[in-house]
This record gives C-alpha cells, sequence and structure tokens, in this order.
C-alpha cells in the first residue's frame, strides 16, 4: 500500500457507539487526538432504541439516536475526527498496531476497541422492522414501557430467566417461550422464575411469527412436539438467546473467551500492551450505556497514559477544540449591537 493510503496515528478506536464515543472525548481533553473508525452504520446498538429513561442527565427519555447525535456533536467539538470506515484486518504483532480497512491502512501508537456486541435473533420475518416497536433485546432498558401488560420473553438461559424476573415487576403476565423441556439456566434462578405468580412458562415452545404489519399486534406460537398452534396476544416480545461480540476481525491477534468477548482486566487492558478494549464487545453481563460510556472513559485515561510513556511514538496532532467561551462573547456582542440598533430606531420613530 502507498503512502498516500498510510496513516499514521497516536490513537485510533474501533467503533463510534458510547463506549467509543465517550473514549475520544477523554483522550482529547488529555491532550490526544484519536481517529474513530466509526463503520458505515455509526452509533452502535444504541440507535436502534426508541427512548432511554435510565442515562443519567435527561430527565425526560431520550431516543438512542439523540443520544447518540449528542455524544458525537461533543466528541466533534474536542476535535475528534471520524471516519466512516470499518476494520476488516488488525495485526497487533509489532510495536505499532495496524488497522486495515477497505481503502487505508492505518498505523497507530495504541488502538481502543470499541465494537460492541450484536443480539442473536430470531431470524423472524418482521423482526428488525418491529425492533423497538414491540421487540426489544434489552429487559433492562425496555420493561418501563410494559407496565401493566402482557409480555414474552423467548430463551431459557440465566439471561433470560433474568430478565424474565426483571419484567415481573412490570408486566402483569410473562410468558417464557422455550424451545426445550427444561432450562440451561442456573437451577436458583430457574427456581425464581417458577415461584413467580405473574410468570408463565411455556415448554416445547417456539415463534413462529410476528402479527401486525405496521405496528405490533401479539405472536404466532407453535409447540415443536405437537405442532399445534396458538395466538398469543402479548403486546411486546423480548428476545434473550444470547450476545455475538463484533470480534471477527481480532481472531488470532487478541485474547478472547470461550464466547469471544475480549478479555480485560479492571481498567479495560487487553493481554496486548497498548491495546484496549471497551463497552460490549468485552461485557458479556450488563450491556448498558452508561457503562460501556465509563469503560470508554477508563480506558481513553489509560491509553493516554500509554503513549505519553511510549519512547517512539508518533508526533502528537493538534487537538482543534471549539472555543465556546470565543463563541459565546461573539454571540453576546452580537445580540448587544442588535439590542442597540433596535433601541436607536425605535427613539428616532418616536421622535
Amino acid at each position: 500500500m502507498n503512502d498516500k493510503n498510510r496513516q499514521e496515528e497516536n490513537l485510533i478506536i474501533i467503533g463510534g457507539g458510547p463506549g467509543g464515543l465517550s473514549a475520544s472525548i477523554y483522550a482529547a481533553r488529555n491532550g490526544v487526538a484519536p481517529l474513530i473508525l466509526n463503520g458505515p452504520e455509526p452509533g452502535g446498538q444504541i440507535t436502534t432504541t426508541s427512548e432511554l429513561e435510565n442515562y443519567p442527565g435527561f430527565p425526560e427519555p431520550i431516543g438512542g439516536f439523540e443520544l447518540t447525535q449528542k455524544m458525537t456533536e461533543q466528541a466533534e467539538n474536542f476535535g475528534v475526527r471520524l471516519k466512516y470506515e470499518s476494520a476488516e484486518e488488525v495485526d497487533f504483532s509489532g510495536d505499532k498496531f495496524t488497522v486495515k480497512t477497505e481503502s487505508k491502512e492505518y498505523i497507530a501508537d495504541s488502538i481502543i476497541i470499541a465494537t460492541g456486541a450484536e443480539p442473536r435473533t430470531l431470524g423472524l420475518e418482521k423482526e428488525d422492522s418491529m425492533r423497538g416497536n414491540g421487540v426489544s433485546y434489552c429487559a433492562t432498558c425496555d420493561a418501563a414501557f410494559f407496565r401493566n401488560k402482557e409480555v414474552a420473553i423467548v430463551g431459557g438461559g440465566d439471561t433470560a430467566l433474568w430478565e424474565a424476573t426483571f419484567l415481573a415487576k412490570f408486566a402483569s403476565t410473562v410468558y417464557i417461550i422455550h424451545r426445550r423441556d427444561k432450562f440451561r439456566g442456573a437451577k436458583i434462578l430457574g427456581d425464581r422464575v417458577k415461584a413467580k405468580e405473574n410468570i408463565e412458562i411455556l415448554w416445547d415452545t417456539e415463534v413462529k411469527n410476528i402479527k401486525g404489519e405496521k405496528k405490533f399486534e401479539g405472536i404466532l406460537i407453535f409447540n415443536n412436539k405437537t405442532n399445534e398452534e396458538r395466538n398469543l396476544d402479548v403486546k411486546g416480545l423480548f428476545i434473550a438467546i444470547g450476545h455475538k461480540p463484533r470480534t471477527e476481525c481480532l481472531k488470532g491477534q487478541i485474547e478472547l473467551d470461550e464466547y469471544g468477548y475480549i478479555v480485560t482486566d479492571k481498567k479495560q487492558h487487553t493481554n496486548i500492551p497498548g491495546v484496549f478494549a471497551c463497552g460490549d464487545v468485552q461485557d458479556p453481563d450488563y450491556r448498558q450505556v452508561v457503562i460501556a460510556a465509563g469503560s470508554g472513559a477508563k480506558s481513553a485515561i489509560e491509553a493516554s497514559e500509554y503513549i505519553e510513556k511510549k519512547e517512539n511514538s508518533f508526533p502528537a496532532k493538534e487537538v482543534k477544540m471549539k472555543n465556546h467561551a470565543a463563541e459565546a462573547n461573539s454571540k453576546d456582542s452580537s445580540d448587544t449591537a442588535e439590542k442597540e440598533e433596535g433601541g436607536l430606531s425605535l427613539s428616532l420613530s418616536l421622535d
């Protein structure tokens, strides 16, 4: 690859969701000029969430897309550069780290991986179009929207059982749809589910399709042993059959656990010095926006310290932040001038 398509950076952040954007803001404030490789669809999973009620600082619910826009604007105010390119290949074997996209090769002193994880889907025809409008992959995020309503949740592992008990705090009835005749999750979680009066377990059952055209109107389920079908007129469908971390291009380059998540310590370090990870790509348990943002801040602080101590790091790029004070003063001066002009016009007309 020629020099024109080769770019040197102090810090590259792979992924532009809440974790990556938070990392970029903290890095820029620490004097590092980060470059975010956003991918073709920036913002992460949160952009598909219609409303968030549990992100601090917003008394009223805020849409996931709107929150991402505000985070992106804040990052850009601190001089963060964003490229709509996806990492296709990486090489973490040397002193400098290589990230290749379709059109360019980047060489960096440090890397923060914030590629996220995506929920495993049922593959139903209307599943994607109903996402955020009756179909959800996060009970913690959306349970409150179904207060005193009937809902269904698909799954039989720890996550599904935990989310079912959480949903039971809000919904009038929770149907657990499980394709087997026993749970795969921990016995203690299964016992809690069975003890809840407003939880009904549908064994050997699967979802055949989602009802409704423009809005969610329930589901059609079937028993996989008897083939008997029935309508379930629930107001929401929660799918909890696991998540898949986006680590395809990282295999063989970094330590992953048995499920494909990046292994990090409590300071977001991976097994490769100078490579850090944040957000859902290294968090199989919580998958919350606020936690992703917090881990992004930690990874940026650690990456900034690493770059500062690195002896042969690339020359630092200038962090070009917006001068809000100057803009505010300019606006105030403009407003004052307009008022003075208005006042002069008024006095002349009165004379």
